[in-house]
């Protein structure tokens, strides 16, 4: 059957393939493609539009099933749809028109879905520079997990990095030499592969820590706790618990987190005017609308800088 003959639900089975071969998309994220498909389909079936051709789908067709997540459609558990949620539907379907562009098969843009604002912009929190050293300055660094404490947030800040990205290190790409900047190429979420940085003040804390170890493990951080460990590699959890304990330590308004680091690091780089595609390519991620979230944050710093600074708001 022609492409442009094929009804839009027989194109789902192919899409996924898509996002696995071409768009080497986590497991899980294909999954969850499907499934939040599957309810369109559903959909399309109430509605009579089964048989639907993609260049049939209308504006009005995308914005009625929008009032169906939203007014309508019940989990298996009886439960609305939260707006979060809707906005991971409304992802998928985008998602799936996108594929369609790229196979030039006729169909609506990925424009004409428009997503409902996501709560998380809410909960996005991080940390100004002067929040940021005293945390950094937190652990105790006379002792080694101090020391390892002190390079593992300042990684994290200098980098970016998720923590499960944190914990993948190995000490040996870190080099022996003295140097002002290390770049490394890493895997991150979803298989996407990127370029990180290490500033010199983070080299210089992970060589701190280093020096203090003697164990043969290829973890670049360890944990203290089970010396005879086939693995000592530092889990994730424990990364986390650290850099909450540290946040408690040095008073902090909020309880940090790994990503709380992150978002300080994205945060700082767009206050500096770094642009958001280049942001998006430090961040790894995929789809720019994920970088967006961020920009709430520096829009409100800016307009309060103009609203301090700028000449012609004292002019009578």
């Amino acid at each position: 059957m022609n492409n442009s003959t094929k009804p839009v639900v027989q194109h789902i089975p192919d899409f996924l393939d898509y996002c696995e071969i071409e768009k080497g998309l986590a497991n899980l994220t294909q999954e969850n493609y499907g499934r939040y498909l599957n309810v369109f389909v559903k959909w399309l079936k109430q509605t009579n539009k089964e048989s639907t051709l993609p260049h049939e789908l209308t504006p009005e067709d995308i914005w009625n099933y929008h009032l169906f997540l939203a007014r309508t459609y019940k989990t298996p558990q009886g439960d609305s749809l939260q707006r979060i949620t809707q906005h991971y539907y409304l992802v998928a379907l985008r998602a799936l028109l996108n594929y369609f562009s790229d196979k030039d098969i006729n169909a609506p843009a990925s424009s004409k879905v428009s997503l409902p604002k996501d709560p998380r912009e809410k909960s996005i929190k991080f940390l100004n520079l002067d929040q940021l050293k005293q945390l950094l300055e937190a652990p105790d660094v006379s002792n080694e997990r101090g020391l390892r404490d002190r390079a593992i947030m300042e990684t994290l800040f200098s980098t970016g990095l998720r923590v499960a990205e944190l914990v993948a290190l190995n000490h040996n790409q870190i080099p022996n030499k003295t140097q002002d900047w290390l770049e490394l190429t890493i895997k991150g979420k979803g298989g996407t592969v990127r370029t990180i940085y290490f500033s010199r003040r983070a080299l210089e804390w992970i060589k701190k820590y280093l020096a203090t170890r003697t164990d043969m493990d290829p973890a670049l951080f360890i944990n203290y706790r089970s010396p005879n460990a086939d693995s000592l590699r530092l889990s994730a959890r424990s990364i986390e618990s650290a850099v909450k304990k540290y946040s408690l330590m040095a008073g902090l308004p909020i309880a940090a987190t790994p990503h709380t680091l992150r978002h300080s690091y994205a945060t700082d780089l767009l206050t500096q005017g770094v642009d958001l595609r280049t942001v998006q390519e430090f961040l790894g991620h995929k789809d720019i609308a994920t970088t967006q979230l961020y920009t709430h944050i520096t829009n409100k710093r800016l307009r309060e800088i103009h609203k301090k600074f700028h000449g012609g708001n004292s002019l009578q």
